[in-house]
C-alpha cells in the first residue's frame, strides 16, 4: 500500500466491528456500470445461495445497486469509482491519505492495498466520483472519507473487461 498501514484501514473501519453506511439528505446520485452490476448481482447470489442473505454487508450493497443509475462501461464518467479503481482518499478529520484498489472480495488483499467492495470503505466509494465525500455510522459517530483522486479507472483506461 502506497503511505498507509493497517492502521489506516482499521481507523476507517474497525475489523470487528459493524460499520453502517450513513444515509443522509447530502446522498449524490451513484453511477454503475451494466458489467460491474451484473457481476455483483452474481456475488450476492451466491451469498445467498448459501444461506447468507442476512448479512449486513450484502444489505448494504443490494441497496447501493438499488439505487444506482446503470450505465453502459463506455458512457461511465471518467471520475467515478467503478469496480478494480484505484482510489486516493482522505480522511476527512485527520487527512490522512490511503490509496486502495475496488476489487471483489476474492481478490482483496489490505497489505496490497486493496479492499473488497464488501467492506464497509469499499461498498460506501462504489458508484461515487472523484471529489465526493462519502459518509457513513460507525459505533464512534460518523466517518468522512474523500474520494481525493483516481489513479486508475478501468473504463477510462479501454480496460472493459475487469
Amino acid at each position: 500500500m502506497e503511505g498507509v498501514g493497517r492502521a489506516a484501514l482499521t481507523m476507517c473501519c474497525p475489523p470487528h466491528r459493524r460499520v453502517e453506511p450513513e444515509v443522509s439528505v447530502k446522498q449524490r446520485q451513484i453511477f454503475i456500470t451494466e458489467f460491474d452490476k451484473k457481476r455483483l448481482e452474481e456475488l450476492i447470489a451466491v451469498a445467498q445461495d448459501f444461506g447468507k442473505q442476512s448479512r449486513k454487508d450484502l444489505k448494504d450493497l443490494v441497496g447501493e445497486l438499488a439505487r444506482a443509475k446503470v450505465v453502459p462501461s463506455k458512457s461511465v464518467p471518467p471520475d467515478v469509482v467503478t469496480m478494480n479503481s484505484k482510489v486516493v482518499l482522505r480522511d476527512v478529520d485527520t487527512s490522512e491519505e490511503m490509496t486502495y484498489a475496488l476489487v471483489f472480495p476474492q481478490d482483496a488483499d489490505i497489505d496490497r492495498g486493496s479492499i473488497s467492495v464488501l467492506a464497509p470503505v469499499g461498498t460506501a466509494i462504489l458508484g461515487y466520483r472523484q471529489g465526493d465525500i462519502v459518509e457513513w455510522r460507525v459505533p464512534a459517530g460518523i466517518r468522512r472519507i474523500s474520494i481525493e483522486k483516481i489513479l486508475y479507472q478501468p473504463e477510462a483506461a479501454g480496460d472493459y473487461h475487469l
